[in-house]
């Protein structure tokens, strides 16, 4: 089967993402394309694929999020910004209200993050600290700064659902090894933790006299160690604002291997985010989905305004 689709990124979370409304496949084929074009080895690569779709009840369209691993995730917050961006462009507007897998969030266009690059705004949440619904067995229905039993670590985690499920550390300095040991812990979907579940480990950093930091580094569910995830960015600030490391209603930077997004966390537990999403380049690709390989790879239109934009960005914020 082939499909169009664009090759896109938020704050350095990258994915194949396709116009899916009318295109009817099973779950599990969608599965194998997302395993085939999400492939590092592939033609294309990703940290997964998203899926642009029909919405009803009252939502505006929907987003399906899958893995690079073909499972499903309840959001993806980079993601969401670029389906966004689809949405917009396909519908002919600048807000909207999408359904994800779960739950729902709200997306606007925002004052550009730098000059030409594509901004929007999404509101997700509240965030839930109920960690027994996810389940996670073994350490008590709320987890908050505190050690988690089964996971035999002596650090201290935060667990929110956002609404997929993390698990956030604040360190002094981030050990990657460290970090993809116990991101491999949970990958491994163990008896105390069947659903799996992201890690992050997060340091403070100083930004400027009105504005706080944070620098996240993300073991994500499906995926493995990656440049950057936007659930965690907000679940790591609203993780920051409950355990009053940061304030609420501020402004929070939230930076990354990828780049960065502007953050806000509100008492309610609603989390804003405010980042890029930036066209790379747009083709399309054959999928056997029999044997998940993709294949026969056309590209239409390179975006190099749009990448040097946001390159010029995430140099300046890496410094």
């Amino acid at each position: 089967m082939r499909f169009d689709f664009v090759k896109c990124h938020g704050s350095g979370n990258d994915f194949p993402l396709i116009d899916a409304r009318g295109i009817a496949l099973p779950a599990a084929e969608w599965a194998a394309v997302a395993r085939a074009l999400a492939d590092r080895r592939g033609p294309v690569g990703g940290d997964g694929l998203l899926l642009f779709r029909d919405a009803g009840d009252g939502a505006d369209f929907a987003m399906t999020m899958l893995n690079s691993d073909g499972s499903e995730a309840e959001t993806c917050l980079n993601g969401l910004r670029c389906v966004a961006r689809m949405g917009f462009e396909a519908l002919g507007i600048d807000r909207a209200t999408v359904q994800l897998k779960t739950s729902r969030a709200t997306v606007a266009r925002d004052a550009a993050l730098a000059p030409d690059v594509y901004t929007i705004r999404e509101t997700a949440g509240p965030a839930d600290l109920d960690a027994a619904a996810w389940p996670l067995h073994g350490a008590g229905g709320r987890i908050v700064d505190a050690p988690v039993a089964p996971l035999g670590s002596d650090r201290h985690f935060t667990a929110v659902a956002m609404p997929n499920p993390h698990l956030v550390a604040f360190v002094d300095r981030i050990d990657e090894a460290e970090l993809v040991a116990i991101g491999e812990s949970c990958e491994a979907a163990p008896d105390w933790l069947p659903n799996r579940a992201n890690v992050s480990f997060v340091e403070l950093r100083d930004a400027d006299a009105d504005t706080q930091a944070l620098f996240v580094r993300t073991f994500e569910r499906g995926v493995g160690l990656t440049d950057s995830c936007g659930s965690a960015m907000a679940a790591s600030a609203f993780a920051a604002c409950l355990t009053g490391r940061l304030a609420y209603d501020a402004a929070i930077t939230v930076f990354n291997k990828g780049g960065l997004v502007r953050a806000q966390v509100a008492r309610d537990a609603m989390v804003s985010l405010s980042g890029n999403a930036t066209w790379e380049w747009r083709g399309s690709v054959s999928v056997d989905t029999a044997q998940a390989r993709a294949g026969d790879l056309t590209v239409a239109a390179h975006c190099d305004a749009e990448i040097a934009a946001w390159a010029r960005l995430a140099d300046a914020a890496s410094r």
